[in-house]
This record gives C-alpha cells, structure tokens and sequence, in this order.
C-alpha cells in the first residue's frame, strides 16, 4: 500500500532546500539590522487565542483552521498565523515590562490553513513575519515597511509595488461601519451568505469578498479615507511622509482591507508586477493593530507587523528570472584504497571536519575511477588519496582538481594544507 503526502503539503528536497535556507538566512540578516529578535511560540495554542485574536467573521477562524479536541478534552488549533501567538507570548511573558521599548520581534515558521491549494498557496505552508510592540510613533510603520522591502530587494525583486491605506482609529471605523452598513444593507440579498453574516458584525470585511467583488455596490461603497477623523488623516500623513522621506514608493488603494479584524490605522501590502505571476499577486501583507494585546488581557499596547509567504517569495523570484546561488561545492572527496586504508579513512575524515572543511568519501566500495566520478559530482575542490603505499609512509596524495596539479602531504597536515589552498 502506497502512502502519499497529505494534500496541500510539499517534500521540500535538497537542491530546493537550499534556497529556502538562503531566504531564512537572508530574512535573520535584515532583522539583525533593524535590531528585531527572533521569537519561537508554539506550533499549535489554545482555539480561544486565534478566535478572539484573529476574529470570529474572518475566513480563517470560520473555514481555514485545523482544530482538534486532545485528551483532556481541550480544543486546540494549529497556528494558522503568527500575530495572535506573538501576542500572548508578550502578554504571558509581561514583555510590556522590558526596560527597551517597543518590543521587535520576528518569527519563521510553519503555519497551517485548509484552504484550496494553488500554486503558492498550500495547506502548510511557512511565514516569515515582523511584530514591532509598544509603539505608536508613525515612523515605525513605515520601518516595518522597510525592513520587508529590504528583504525583497536584496534576494533580486525589483517588480514589487508597494500598496497602502488606512483603516483609521476606532472612532473613524466606527463612523465608516455605519456608512458600510447604510450602504449594503438594502441589498444585501444579492450577495453570498457570508456577506450577509458579516453586515452587521464586520462589514468592511464584505470589501474583501471573493465571491461578490464585481457587484456594483462595490465600487460605489464608502471610503476609509471619507471618514477619517483629523488624528487618522495626521497619522496617515505621517506615514506617507516616513516612506517618502526613506525613498520607498507606494501606492495608496482605498479598497484595501487587511482579512484579520484585529486592524486599525496602517494597512499594507506589497505586490509582484512580474508577469506571469498569477492572478494572486500579493506577496505580503501587514498593518497596525493597536487593540490585539489588551483583547487577550494585556495592557493598552499600540502594535504593527506584518507575515509573508516564503512559498509566493519563491514563486516571484522564479517569475522574474532570479536563481538563487545553492551551489555548496565540497572541500575534499576522500578516495581510499583497500581495506586499511577505508578504515583508516574514518580518522581522517574527522579530522577534516573538525577544521571545518566540508568533507565525503565513497561508502559502496566503488572502484578508484568510480570514486574520481562522484568527486567530480560533487564539485570536490580537492581529492586526497589514500592507498596501502600512502598509509605505509604516513601520507595522502591530494590532488588539486581546479590546476591539476598533485601534492604528497602528511596525514597530519591535511587539514592545515587544504584550509590553505581553499
């Protein structure tokens, strides 16, 4: 009986591996830089956190989650994102008590929702995201922006586009949920059950529909930016500027709504331009949500952030024609001659590793010629050789496979001889 790999889940094999390992590392590098720290939670929590946190009229609380009852008959759920779980950890762990403030933090993990696979877009799948918490100043929006662009930029993207919009404080939202609800309401009939659910509990989630995107009442519904109050459009201005003033173009798009309810303030997403990229442009995608830590029981603590896909990053740099260098050539291939010498290979090859030098030999007994194959194979920068007249006198014969040339070196010498030519 054959088992396969559940449906929406991915082998990621070597020769692929690589590049999500110079993605992560690339992602830890710019974080360094804006002096973030990473932050490991758990990869399942309470159902609770992910309700209130993520909100009840999302798709993601009401279709997406991978929930299950344990055996002390708790219900638990698979993170499907990682905002609400940094959350509780600042909150649990009173990081609003950390003498620096904000808290900046960032966390690569593996995420689980189960929606329609696509391309990009699995049932598994791995987030790399940025919470910065305790901060209301505008200009730390606009460095959350950054940093993400940052990684971006430095992996080869250069399609992007960059898409802002504000969602107002709560007195705005407030203002702007009942002009939305004035404006749907006589026909909210025409559209899909979960519109008519959301009119009254979230209505600017109707803005987000797949399913009733091109009805007419959405083009002609209210905008944030009618309803902003004097500190929204302050605040806002002082966004804009930030960006402006950090050289990073943006556009602003009214229509734009971030899926999660605990937004308020900045809300943003960045883009591929590539073509070929697919209909589902968005690569990433964050905001402000300064109510999020005192909904699940902490302090007043304004917060922004943002989660992207590695998956879709992958996808951007293949649709623009950006290979990634995985190429890990060894130092030394190892080839050995007879039984004694095979055994005494075993010493030897660790005492190449312990200096630091990536170094195999063969395991299959292959023939001498066979070996210089797999060396070659390997991209080996050195072969040393190792038969019963070399281990007589104490020696390996290594072979430079760049000049051709070869050299008789002591055992005990290898290791400094090939840190030397590498």
């Amino acid at each position: 009986m054959n088992i396969n790999i559940p449906r929406g889940t991915k082998d990621i094999l070597p020769g692929e591996v690589e590049k999500w390992q110079i993605i992560e590392e690339k992602a830890k590098e710019v974080c360094a830089r804006f002096n973030y720290k990473e932050i490991r939670t758990p990869m399942f929590e309470h159902t609770d956190l992910f309700q209130r946190g993520v909100g009840d009229s999302t798709d993601i609380v009401q279709k997406e989650m991978y929930t299950f009852t344990d055996r002390g008959d708790r219900s638990l759920t698979l993170r499907p994102e990682g905002t609400a779980s940094v959350a509780r950890s600042y909150v649990e762990n009173k990081m609003f008590g950390f003498a620096q403030q904000p808290v900046k933090l960032y966390y690569i993990g593996q995420m689980f929702r189960y929606e329609r696979p696509q391309a990009g877009r699995y049932r598994q799948f791995v987030q790399f995201g940025v919470e910065a918490m305790g901060s209301s100043d505008p200009t730390i929006d606009a460095e959350v922006m950054g940093l993400a662009m940052t990684v971006y930029q430095e992996l080869g993207l250069k399609k992007l586009r960059l898409v802002l919009n504000t969602l107002g404080d709560s007195d705005s939202r407030k203002t702007h949920k009942e002009a939305l609800i004035n404006h749907f309401e006589p026909r909210i009939e025409e559209f899909c059950s979960d519109c008519q659910n959301r009119l009254k509990k979230n209505p600017l989630r109707i803005l987000d529909c797949k399913k009733d995107r091109n009805h007419e009442l959405m083009k002609s519904a209210p905008s944030i930016l009618e309803h902003l109050n004097e500190e929204s459009k302050a605040y806002f201005e002082q966004v804009k500027a930030s960006l402006t003033e950090m050289g990073i173009e943006y556009v602003i798009d009214p229509t734009l709504v971030r899926g999660l309810d605990y937004y308020n303030h900045t809300a943003f997403e960045i883009m591929s331009e590539a073509d070929g990229f697919g209909a589902i442009t968005t690569l990433s995608g964050g905001g402000r949500y300064n109510g999020l830590v005192e909904d699940l029981g902490g302090p007043s603590t304004p917060s922004i952030g943002f989660a992207m896909s590695l998956e879709r990053l992958l996808l951007a740099l293949e649709a623009e024609g950006i290979s990634l260098d995985t190429e890990e050539d060894l130092d030394c291939y190892l080839v050995t001659l007879g039984d004694e010498a095979k055994l005494k290979s075993v010493s030897i090859l660790n005492q190449l590793r312990s200096a630091g030098i990536r170094s195999d030999k063969d395991y299959l007994d292959k023939k001498m010629k066979a070996q210089f194959k797999a060396a070659d194979r390997l991209k080996s920068k050195f072969v040393a050789i190792l038969g019963e007249e070399e281990l007589q006198n104490g020696i390996v014969a290594v072979k430079n496979m760049e000049t051709g040339e070869q050299k008789e070196i002591s055992i005990e010498n290898l290791s400094a001889f090939i840190k030397q030519g590498l």
